[in-house]
This record gives structure tokens, C-alpha cells and sequence, in this order.
């Protein structure tokens, strides 16, 4: 996280407060930097996915994809391939 930042306010329910509160105390963090955190890493989190999709999206449009039966006789050969245990 930046050292700039700015305020926001969020309505929690009583008993997540709480939790957090606990949190806080056993890190000897405040409630403020782990939400910030908790939230910071719920968006990256969440960004990725939706990236993530957006380049499946593309994948699809561009033509770069392999059918089913493809990708499942890939991972027959490959499981094949695996030695067996005695």
C-alpha cells in the first residue's frame, strides 16, 4: 500500500466489528490498516478474475482455443505417461 491515502466509511455488521476489533488487538495492528488491507486484496482478487475472463473472452474471438476432446486426450497422454507406483 502507498503512504498516500485517503478516508472512506463502511458500515459493518456489529459482529464482524468485533472480529476485526479481536484481530486487531492479537496483530497489534489497527482496525483501519486491516480492513484496508482485507479490501486491497479482495479488488487485486478480484481485478485478476475479471482479467482473467477478458483474456479468455479474446482467446475465444482470436480463434486460440482447443476443443474439448483436445484437451482431454492431452491429459489422457499425460496421465498415461505417469509411472506407476510398484
Amino acid at each position: 500500500m502507498s503512504s498516500a491515502s485517503t478516508t472512506m466509511t463502511i458500515r459493518l455488521d456489529p459482529q464482524l466489528k468485533a472480529k476485526l476489533g479481536r484481530l486487531a488487538e492479537g496483530t497489534r495492528r489497527s482496525r483501519s490498516f486491516l480492513a484496508a488491507e482485507a479490501v486491497e486484496t479482495y479488488v487485486d482478487r478480484e481485478l485478476a478474475i475479471i482479467e482473467g475472463i477478458q483474456r479468455g473472452v479474446a482467446d475465444v474471438a482470436a480463434g486460440r482455443t482447443v476443443s474439448h476432446e483436445e484437451a482431454m486426450a492431452t491429459v489422457q497422454r499425460l496421465i498415461s505417461a505417469v509411472p506407476r507406483g510398484p
